[in-house]
C-alpha cells in the first residue's frame, strides 16, 4: 500500500510558469526552494488511492478545455509573498473535486480555497513586507492560461511527478 501523500497542482502556460518560477527562484530562501512554482489544489490526497485518482483526473481533463486565470494582485503571507490567482473555472473545478473526494480531505484541504502562487515564504516578516512593497510598486495585473493538472508524490523533499493531465485546447 502506498502511504506517500499526493499533491494536485494546476499546470499553466509556459510564459506564466516561467514568470512565477523565476520570481520563486529569486525570492524564496534557496535552501527551502525544493519545488517549482505552482498553484496547489490539494495538499495531501491519499497515496493508496493513486490509481483511482489518476483515472478520475484523466477522465476529467479529457472533458475540459483550457481556461484563463487572472493575477490581480499580490498577497502578504506574513512571512512571505504570493501572487493571487482569480479564476471562476478553477474554483468550480476545485469545488467539484473537493465534493468528489470529501471523505479523503485533510483539514487543510477541506477548508476554504484561495488560489495563489507562493514566491517567498519562511522569511522574517520585515523582509516579506519589504519584498511585497517593492513588487507592488511595479505590479501590473496579468492573465495566464490553465493547461491541465499535475499530480505529485510527496516524499519529504523535491516532489516526484505521478501524472500530467492536459486539458483540450480551447475552441
Amino acid at each position: 500500500m502506498n502511504e506517500v501523500p499526493l499533491i494536485l497542482t494546476l499546470r499553466m502556460d509556459e510564459t506564466s510558469f516561467e514568470h512565477f518560477d523565476g520570481a520563486r527562484r529569486r525570492f524564496f530562501p534557496p535552501e527551502r526552494n525544493l519545488i517549482p512554482a505552482h498553484v496547489t489544489l490539494f495538499h495531501a490526497l491519499p497515496g493508496d488511492q493513486e490509481p483511482t485518482i489518476v483515472r478520475h483526473l484523466s477522465d476529467l481533463a479529457g472533458q475540459m478545455d483550457t481556461f484563463k486565470f487572472t493575477v490581480p494582485s499580490l498577497r502578504s503571507l506574513g512571512r512571505g509573498v504570493a501572487y493571487e490567482i482569480e479564476s471562476p473555472p478553477l474554483l468550480a473545478l476545485r469545488r467539484a473535486l473537493a465534493d468528489e473526494w470529501r471523505h479523503w480531505l485533510t483539514p487543510q484541504d477541506a477548508q476554504g480555497y484561495r488560489p495563489h502562487v507562493t514566491i517567498q515564504n519562511k522569511v522574517a516578516p520585515d523582509e516579506a513586507r519589504a519584498l511585497l512593497e517593492t513588487l507592488r510598486a511595479g505590479f501590473q495585473p496579468f492573465e495566464g492560461t490553465a493547461t491541465g493538472l499535475l499530480l505529485w508524490r510527496y516524499r519529504g523533499g523535491p516532489w516526484e511527478r505521478a501524472g500530467a493531465f492536459g486539458f483540450n485546447a480551447a475552441p
